[in-house]
């Protein structure tokens, strides 16, 4: 059914033949509808705004949700939305312009926090923390003006993987950016369907499909950041060992409160003798129960 070229949305026009394509295209659809599925994301008749970048991650999501939509498998309405934060030099035509020729309903936001980032942050200082805050602020606006119940964003599963390190070595925290989240206010969804695709099938999808890409010039120009540190770790240990990172992402799918230290998580105070052990009782299972989990 993918194959067939009269049978396809537009985003995906002129998709390279290849078999190699093919089956790249495929697992983004199925590794997309399986996180939509399993965290609960679909609420019939309701519309998302998809928020768009520019970068390879938000034109992968982009695609694949129209994908879902047009094949009947995601009853809910998209409203693409770019926010333009005022950095200089960035391409403001390119979006509008791509999204008008793809026929996919778009608004597009123009909202100066790139000054308010500069002004605000001290030299030497990164800038993420503040530019996600104030976009995030300007995205739920957006969402409630526009009758949305959920911001749907582009972090896949390796966004996710570096939260988690950067948690864990930086903010003595076990979290990560979850796959379906309600805002402070309660309010709104915030979804991320990309959580079970791999940053690499991203890049590989957007170069093949020629996806007018557009770079951060604001946080992705900075030396040094932790995220980048994280990275080159995941990408050191990927190199050994092969495999790593969905080791890695299954583990977090396969938490074991009674095995770790919070006691706000399990009442250690309560465990009693004779109430049974929940697992080998040293934390580590030679065969542990088989979760279904993507590959």
């Amino acid at each position: 059914m993918l194959d067939e070229s009269d049978d396809i949305h537009p985003l995906f026009a002129g998709a390279p033949a290849t078999t190699e394509f093919k089956k790249l295209r495929k697992r983004l659809v199925r590794e997309v509808r399986e996180a939509i599925e399993a965290y609960g994301m679909i609420e019939k008749g309701a519309r998302w705004l998809v928020c768009l970048s520019g970068g390879k991650d938000s034109y992968t999501l982009l695609a694949v949700l129209h994908e879902l939509q047009w094949r009947g498998l995601l009853p809910v309405e998209l409203l693409a939305c770019n926010l333009d934060q005022g950095q200089p030099g960035f391409p403001a035509t390119v979006l509008p312009e791509f999204l008008s020729r793809m026929g996919v309903p778009h608004r597009i936001e123009y909202a100066d926090t790139y000054s308010i980032v500069k002004e605000k942050v001290p030299a030497n200082r990164t800038y993420c923390a503040l530019c996600s805050r104030l976009r995030r602020g300007n995205l739920y606006r957006i969402a409630r003006e526009e009758g949305c119940s959920a911001v749907v964003l582009g972090h896949h599963r390796d966004d996710i993987l570096e939260t988690f390190f950067m948690n864990l070595f930086h903010g003595g925290r076990l979290a990560t950016m979850p796959p379906k989240l309600v805002n402070e206010e309660g309010d709104l969804f915030l979804y991320r369907p990309l959580a079970f695709v791999a940053e690499a099938d991203c890049e590989k999808f957007a170069r093949a499909m020629n996806y007018p890409i557009i770079p951060c010039d604001l946080c992705g120009s900075q030396d040094g950041l932790q995220r980048q540190q994280v990275k080159q770790i995941l990408d050191g240990w990927e190199a050994r060992s092969p495999g790593r990172r969905q080791v890695m992402f299954r583990a977090l799918m396969n938490a074991r409160p009674s095995h770790l230290l919070d006691t706000g998580l399990f009442d250690f105070a309560g465990l009693a003798l004779g109430s049974g052990p929940s697992s080998n009782g040293e934390g580590f299972e030679e065969n542990p129960p088989q979760l279904k989990i993507p590959d």
